[in-house]
């Protein structure tokens, strides 16, 4: 009995070790000393093979016992769960059940559990939840681990909440798994008071001091919060305790992660990460949108070139979300740049990074390089299709959009609720009334597909469009779901346009009830009563906003001008070297402009009107020349100018495209000064803004005055 208890151990010791050359060895002495049918040392040897890896063999000797217990199939099914096998984990759980007589026991419905998890087999895992409130074993912490998990990870987080609240018990991967279940599924709050209950029950009754699992749970909580305050709190906690993040590539990605999502700690993020012993991929992608989501383009790209030269490898997902951070903001030097990073990497080869790059040169206004990117994809998914769809509508082509929609379904590709979104916002911006109507039927037709609010908001900006704002009315009030904001912003954008004022107030006093810290909404409905001409509803309404403490959202816009992006902010931004001389360059337009077409500063903007109805042109003029959107305008024509010698306003012999981007919604005054400018300097501006291209050519935009 001793030589079996001591060749027992030395195999828990090989499986803990991983020792797998020890305790083959092992495995051939049992055999010799006549211990090839003992069930237990059977046991030892799966679980030792299991986690060394070698499954094949651990599946021999569970084969070939002459008798097992629920240790041999837990053994076994464990170590399939462990290896990334949880579909063979369940599989023996099914034959355990049918071929043999052996009750499983708690460790057994655990390892269950889990694995369905894995595979999200939410109706097996609720079987066998039955299955351990019938066995007795529903109050065992290691059944309600991974009942919590679960449970949170398939969505049901009240199931979840209701097992944990049921476990007498409670271990730190109890804890841990509650905690992480609501930081997951986006209840972050709820996630930092289940670990004040926590420490609470450690100061009364339990010793569950936190561990990196939790740590990494509450940094997500926060990050998804923006809780700067508590997230530096989860911080400092993880330094009292003595936990590092310099090696803890899981620990470190998430404290960079809280501190990006907070934005206001980036340089906090930047601490964290120049401290790492090793960057990761992902640690490098995180530091890079988190610039580039605060503006700051110009440091994204240097942490950009610095990822690249590290040496790094990127997969494709990382390689997708640095694509769409230079996509957002449109700017083409740099997203080339990005593009021959893809190529060089065989990451790159990945549909997702090619998609990304549809939508990024989409978003830069180059929709033939777009096309040519979208035609060398060899294997196109409905996210190839959908973005050319999508990038084809923002520009306003929206027969083209429909040809590919055609397209994909001719090749097979079976569109989704993304897809038809896409297309019914390309019909929506060409004022495709018939077609739009048409698609919009099938998908509330089809039987695979459930419209969302989304859906609706198209037909609803379609009818706006049409001048059919009753027709607009009436389907929101039949909804089958309740309206959202996007629904009634986009009803009372169209009652804007045709100054329906009794509509608007109805839709804009809705958007006040149930989005009312909004500062857009405030304005929406303030511009419509601006438009009457009732401005004492209007400064009821903007009084309304000041006394919420709502301010308008800042513009900004850019422009690139060689391999430089330049940034500017609404509100009087002076802040360029050159910004007298852009001023200069805006009246020199506006006097032309004036001379030529009898342009007046202020006569076609709503939004202008409202803040300026009582002041000055000169004053007026004055407020608009510093739109962002105008500045950015004024720059290029500056350069341009400079470059070429003064060679007529704008300058240049080649009739270059002027592209610039803005924030927000491009407003009226700037809109007609667009298209003015486009008249008078003899070339094409293509402005894009938050709803849609805009391309000025010839006095004209392709939105036909309607965005």
């Amino acid at each position: 009995m001793e030589r079996r208890k001591m060749i027992a151990d030395m195999l828990r010791a090989s499986a803990a070790s991983s020792a797998i050359h020890g305790g083959a060895q092992l495995h051939g002495a049992l055999l010799k000393l006549g211990f090839g049918s003992d069930t237990m040392l059977g046991n030892n040897l799966i679980d030792m093979y299991a986690k060394c890896g070698e499954l094949r063999m651990a599946g021999e000797v569970f084969g070939g016992m002459p008798e097992r217990n629920v240790v041999s199939w837990t053994a076994l099914m464990v170590g399939f769960l462990r290896h990334g096998d949880a579909r063979e984990c369940l599989r023996l759980l099914g034959a355990m059940r049918s071929l043999s007589d052996v009750a499983p026991n708690e460790f057994t419905l655990s390892a269950s559990l889990k694995a369905c998890g894995v595979v999200g087999d939410m109706a097996a895992g609720v079987w066998i939840h039955g299955a351990c409130v019938r066995a007795g074993f529903e109050g065992h912490h290691v059944v309600a681990n991974s009942l919590v998990l679960l449970y949170s990870k398939g969505g049901r987080i009240g199931d979840a909440r209701r097992v944990f609240d049921g476990t007498v018990f409670r271990n730190l991967v109890t804890w841990n798994a509650m905690i992480s279940g609501y930081a997951h599924a986006g209840h972050g709050r709820d996630s930092l008071l289940v670990f004040r209950e926590m420490q609470q029950r450690r100061q009364e009754e339990e010793d569950h001091q936190p561990d990196e699992f939790t740590f990494a749970s509450l940094l997500k909580a926060c990050g998804s919060l923006g809780a700067a305050r508590e997230g530096a709190q989860v911080h400092a906690a993880m330094v009292i305790r003595g936990v590092s993040t310099a090696s803890n590539a899981i620990l470190a990605g998430a404290l960079l992660d809280m501190y990006v999502k907070c934005r206001c700690l980036l340089p906090m993020a930047m601490q964290v990460f120049n401290r790492l012993e090793q960057k990761n991929a992902i640690q490098w992608t995180t530091v890079i949108v988190g610039h580039a989501q605060e503006g700051q383009v110009k440091e994204a790209m240097e942490l950009f070139g610095r990822f690249w030269s590290s040496g790094v490898r990127a997969d494709g997902h990382v390689l997708s979300s640095v694509v769409g951070v230079f996509a957002d903001f449109a700017l083409v030097e740099q997203g080339r740049q990005v593009h021959c990073y893809t190529v060089k990497t065989p990451a790159g080869l990945d549909v997702s990074v090619a998609n990304s790059l549809i939508d990024m040169y989409h978003k830069c206004g180059l929709t033939d390089e777009a096309a040519r990117r979208f035609r060398e994809v060899p294997a196109r998914n409905v996210v190839s299709w959908t973005a050319m769809i999508n990038g084809l509508g923002k520009h306003g082509h929206g027969q083209e959009a429909i040809h590919m929609f055609e397209e994909m379904r001719a090749e097979g590709v079976e569109p989704d609720e993304v897809a038809y979104l896409a297309l019914l916002s390309a019909c929506s911006h060409s004022g495709l009334v018939e077609e739009c109507r048409r698609y919009f039927s099938a998908i509330r037709h089809d039987r695979r597909l459930r419209p969302r609010a989304e859906h609706y908001a198209c037909m609803v900006d379609l009818l706006g469009r049409a001048g059919e704002l009753s027709e607009a009315k009436d389907l929101v009030a039949t909804m089958p779901m309740a309206p959202t904001v996007g629904v009634w912003q986009t009803l009372l954008s169209a009652c804007r346009v045709h100054k329906n004022v009794t509509v608007g107030r109805e839709a804009g006093e809705t958007l006040l009830a149930i989005d009312g810290d909004n500062p857009v909404n405030y304005v929406m409905l303030s511009n419509i009563f601006a438009e009457a001409g009732d401005w004492r509803e209007c400064q009821r309404v903007r009084g309304a906003m000041r006394r919420r403490g709502l301010r308008k959202q800042g513009g900004c816009s850019w422009v690139e001008v060689g391999k430089e992006a330049h940034f500017f902010y609404g509100g009087g931004d002076d802040s360029h070297p050159r910004a007298a001389d852009i001023c200069c360059v805006l009246r020199d337009v506006e006097r032309t402009m004036r001379e030529r077409l009898g342009y007046s500063p202020g006569s076609s903007s709503s939004s202008s009107e409202a803040a300026l109805h009582d002041v000055d042109e000169e004053s007026r003029a004055e407020s608009l020349r510093a739109h962002s959107e105008r500045l950015a305008v004024g720059l290029w024509l500056l350069l341009h100018h400079d470059h070429d010698h003064g060679e007529g306003m704008g300058g240049t012999k080649r009739k270059e495209v002027i592209r610039v981007y803005k924030n927000l919604r491009v407003c009226g005054d700037c809109h007609e000064f667009f298209k003015g400018l486009s008249s008078v300097v003899g070339r094409v501006l293509v402005v894009r803004d938050a709803n849609r291209f805009h391309r000025f050519e010839d006095g004209v935009c392709s939105c036909k005055d309607y965005w």
